[in-house]
């Protein structure tokens, strides 16, 4: 590699003839430099360098996972794009695993039964010292192997989608890195209020924690008949508390309790009581110490791929955040909170990954289910429950009854849903409409050997997952575009949950970043589906606390 530090990228880049959206293949070091990697050749650079260069000329960066992104971004290095060879793998092969040796191996046809596991302790791709040794998987192996999943795809999708997909979810990996290092604003007096409240005040010890655990098992043990206790963390005491209280039920998950919360004081205690135990255990003080910063974010790590259809993962419960503590996301002062959430997202897809027309025109009205009920001549809870029980498979009760009208009403949407059904009870994998491999094989020989109920059972995962995995590939161009479109407003995503967005924005400009959202979901619709005829949309409303969106 030539060691010119001091040269300049974007100068180097356009003398290698590199353009807008081409390839260049990039590693951080451990001394910190950047390895750049053109087809007319390398060089060692600094991270600062990097931004002129991807202002000026805006290569599509390769790198081989998001940890080259998270070393930029802590030392205040945001790309525009990238391909991440992690993540285009994960898109092409399926599965989580997506380790440089790992993907290299794939993509050089080496038999995914003989590539070792890095925590096998066999000799890896690394590590080979024969004439065979692999390269050293640096910038240029990163470019060759970008290069080679780009031909891959634009072989195999007749559509031109799957190249979009994956340039969409390598950027999301950039803001993946970005969501992390940023964090989520938090107010943390309201925070703190909101946990005395429900759980107590912060222990002083260990007595004084183990003092208000009883006191918040009490509030249930009160209602108790006189000289029955229980442990309330065990199902079985929990049930045999509630037969002494004469509530005989086969199990204490709490749909079946709801029923009686309004006739027993003990099963409303019981069922508050739950609610309280969850923050306490998963959300509580705990939590708080180690996941909010000084600077009232709060932050975990972030993932593109959940490693099976393709959502968004994030840790330190900011997936699952119980929604009474959202009254504490609180954006920071002269700044407001642009929130969008996608309507309907999975019907909506459904009429465009399938090509049914009639269920594309219902999917042009705000609120689809009101044509789809007039289709089945059913009311609107019910054709929502045609629906939701032809994506997921439900055949008995209600939904099953529901969902058979659907067959005439739509035969090209459910005939979509019916083939992935059958493909992945016979064990074979699934694409997306992006093109992500969904792995429903288990080997020759192994769907035959499953009892009917797990087939049946892998039947419903496949019709599910061809329709969130679009869904969440389509939410993620989505989010990739506001990334870049709002950037020069000052805004910044700072929340990706499932179909929703929490943008924060500087006050001024909150209106402006409002429209603007709205505005790249067409920009998406528009690319996602050329030329289709499915209206995709999105409840935008700007808060100053998340909690205060409504939907």
């Amino acid at each position: 590699m030539t060691e010119n530090v001091g040269v300049d990228l974007g100068g180097w880049l356009r003398a290698n003839q590199v353009s807008p959206g081409d390839l260049a293949g990039i590693v951080v070091e451990p001394d910190g430099s950047v390895a750049v990697a053109v087809p007319g050749g390398a060089l060692a650079t600094t991270p600062g360098q990097l931004l002129p260069a991807d202002r000026e000329i805006r290569p599509r960066w390769a790198v081989w996972s998001q940890e080259t992104a998270r070393a930029l971004v802590a030392g205040g290095v945001r790309l525009t794009t990238c391909w991440d060879v992690a993540a285009v793998h994960r898109l092409l092969s399926g599965g989580w695993r997506a380790d440089p040796a790992f993907a290299w191996a794939c993509l050089h046809g080496v038999p995914a039964d003989q590539i070792p596991s890095p925590a096998s302790g066999q000799p890896d791709l690394f590590s080979f010292a024969d004439e065979q040794q692999a390269p050293a998987l640096g910038a240029a192996e990163a470019l060759q192997a970008a290069e080679l999943q780009r031909a891959a795809l634009a072989a195999g999708n007749d559509r031109g989608i799957a190249v979009a997909t994956a340039r969409s979810e390598s950027t999301v990996e950039l803001l993946a890195a970005e969501l992390a290092a940023d964090g989520l604003p938090m107010n943390r007096a309201a925070i703190e209020g909101l946990l005395a409240d429900i759980v107590g005040l912060r222990p002083r010890g260990p007595g004084d924690a183990a003092e208000i655990r009883a006191a918040r098992d009490e509030r249930v043990l009160r209602h108790a008949p006189s000289g029955v206790i229980a442990d309330l963390r065990s199902n079985g005491q929990v049930r045999t508390l509630l037969a002494a209280a004469g509530i005989d039920v086969p199990d204490t998950r709490a749909w079946r309790l709801e029923e009686f919360k309004d006739k027993s004081p003990l099963v409303a205690a019981l069922l508050e009581w739950r609610k309280a135990e969850r923050i306490a255990t998963t959300y509580g003080y705990a939590w708080l110490d180690e996941a909010l910063g000084p600077d009232d974010r709060l932050r975990g790590a972030w993932t593109g791929c959940d490693g099976a259809a393709g959502r968004m993962t994030a840790s330190s419960g900011l997936h699952n955040m119980p929604a009474v503590l959202r009254r504490a996301v609180i954006a920071e002062p002269g700044h407001l909170f642009v929130r969008a959430d996608l309507g309907q997202i999975e019907p909506r897809v459904l009429a465009a990954v399938s090509g049914d027309a009639a269920l594309a025109a219902a999917a042009t009205a705000d609120d689809m289910y009101l044509p789809v009920a007039a289709q089945l001549s059913v009311d609107r809870p019910t054709a929502k429950v045609a629906m939701i029980a032809a994506m997921y498979g439900q055949t008995t009760g209600h939904g099953g009854n529901a969902a058979r009208r659907m067959r005439s009403a739509y035969p090209i949407a459910m005939g979509y849903l019916d083939d992935a059904d059958r493909s992945a009870q016979a064990g074979q994998d699934l694409r997306t409409y992006g093109g992500r491999l969904i792995r429903m094989s288990g080997g020759a020989g192994a769907a035959e050997a499953e009892s009917a109920g797990a087939r049946t059972g892998r039947g419903r995962y496949g019709r599910n997952a061809v329709i969130q995995g679009a869904a969440a590939e389509l939410f993620k161009m989505w989010a990739v575009t506001v990334r870049a479109r709002a950037a020069p407003l000052g805004a910044r995503i700072v929340l990706c949950l499932h179909d929703e967005l929490l943008v924060h924005v500087p006050e001024d400009r909150a209106a402006q970043a409002a429209e603007l959202v709205g505005d790249c979901l067409a920009e998406t619709a528009r690319r996602w589906a050329p030329g289709g005829p499915v209206r995709f949309i999105a409840d935008i409303t700007t808060v100053r606390c998340w909690a205060d969106a409504k939907g």
